[in-house]
């Protein structure tokens, strides 16, 4: 059996990270795990790209764009969506979720979800701790394994 897994290398590598601004104090905080956990795999400060949309549901379209571009190698999704008393919660977490898939899909290249879809505003901050564990980190990491990955199964 051959074995194929993704190490995490990010020497040479470019990135964007897509950030909703809604819920700025978590997407704030996935921010900065996400550049920093980027940072010290190795990936230099000049080749990070951040932008901010609007709210979850602008991710998708800009993370597309990102993805089409031949000097960005994956894309990182960050924001929050967080349940209120309507319907409206998972209107938005599904079509974000949906419209980063296709971004991935249709790019080929990786373009990660980290949008945390929780049930309150603690979970959420929990999720985005500045301290400890934060789904940034984790959506940096996964970048980077998929990039290189990626580039085994297409040899």
């Amino acid at each position: 059996m051959k074995k194929i897994e993704g190490k995490v290398k990010g020497q040479g590598k470019r990135i964007a990270i897509v950030a909703s601004k809604f819920h700025e104090a978590i997407t704030r905080r996935l921010v900065e795990a996400c550049r920093g956990e980027l940072q010290i795999k190795g990936v230099r400060a000049q080749d990070i790209t951040l932008v901010y949309v609007p709210g979850a549901f602008e991710i998708s379209l800009a993370a597309m764009t990102l993805a089409k571009r031949k000097n960005i190698d994956a894309v990182i999704c960050l924001g929050a969506i967080i349940k209120g008393d309507t319907y409206h919660f998972h209107l938005i977490a599904l079509e974000t979720a949906r419209g980063i898939s296709q971004a991935a899909l249709t790019t080929g290249k990786p373009v990660i979800f980290e949008v945390l879809a929780t049930g309150t505003m603690g979970q959420a901050k929990q999720r985005s701790q500045s301290k400890g564990r934060n789904k940034g980190q984790d959506a940096a990491l996964a970048a980077l394994e998929m990039i290189d990955l990626l580039s085994q199964l297409k040899q």
